[in-house]
């Protein structure tokens, strides 16, 4: 039966992957981000169908509430909750704690909650995924913020998934580690150049820790997404997508 789902940070990396997954499947994907051109290349690459793009920033409650009201009259079986941004944050005159926190879970909690209202109502079972990380398991020097608002995410989807039961809403969580997107590519040059090394020379010390030897595509992540959203019996779960790195922490 194809559905629709709403997409958060639907522009690049595992957002597009999932919504060209979805969109392989037959589903009506709704695409929202801050970059009203990335969501056209991203719409441009999904397979026919009634797909709509809607610009917004999940900081802003505002913003969010405008596109509610667009999305009015349409009924949605799935919000998937992958907007976010990483880096370091260092305390002092230009931390970034409050704008990682305030994007990957604040904006998280305010995206679900606008929405929330707009899930159909009809006798199947809703579904609520959060895009957390391998780092809500695992500690990073200078990545606390980062750090802090992925753990944050599965406390959130805990919660959730025992208040949204009674009205069919099941709720889980995916922690991909290493996926070779371009925020993971930026992070990886970025820790590269603060130690004095090539990224390439980081890729491989980084690589050390994961079993398989390799970054996850987005592709994967987005198949392990799609089969969250097909069933009907896991909710309140974190289902860890990281090529065996936790295996090893």
């Amino acid at each position: 039966m194809a559905k629709t789902y709403l997409i958060s940070g639907a522009g690049s990396g595992i957002g597009r992957a999932i919504a060209q997954k979805l969109s392989s499947n037959g589903h009506t994907c709704l695409l929202l981000g801050r970059n009203a051109a990335n969501l056209t290349e991203t719409l441009d690459t999904l397979d026919s169908g009634n797909h709509q793009l809607f610009t917004a920033d999940i900081t802003d409650k505002k913003s969010l509430i405008h596109v509610a009201h667009q999305l009015s009259a349409i009924p949605i079986d799935g919000l998937i909750a992958n907007s976010g941004i990483g880096g370091e944050n260092n305390w002092g005159e230009n931390d970034r704690w409050d704008e990682i926190i305030a994007t990957n879970l604040t904006g998280t909690y305010n995206f679900v909650n606008t929405f929330l209202p707009y899930l159909n109502q009809a006798g199947s079972e809703k579904h609520i995924l959060i895009i957390s990380s391998v780092l809500a398991r695992l500690g990073v020097a200078n990545y606390s913020a980062y750090c802090a608002s992925k753990a944050g995410l599965l406390g959130l989807m805990r919660s959730w998934a025992v208040q949204f039961a009674p009205e069919k809403i099941l709720v889980n969580a995916v922690c991909p580690g290493w996926v070779d997107t371009d925020m993971a590519q930026q992070g990886l040059q970025g820790i590269a150049d603060n130690i004095g090394i090539s990224k390439q020379e980081f890729y491989d010390i980084a690589m050390q820790s994961v079993p398989l030897k390799r970054m996850s595509q987005p592709g994967e992540i987005a198949d392990l997404v799609a089969y969250l959203l097909s069933q009907a019996s896991i909710t309140g779960q974190t289902v860890d997508i990281n090529c065996g790195a936790v295996m090893n922490s």
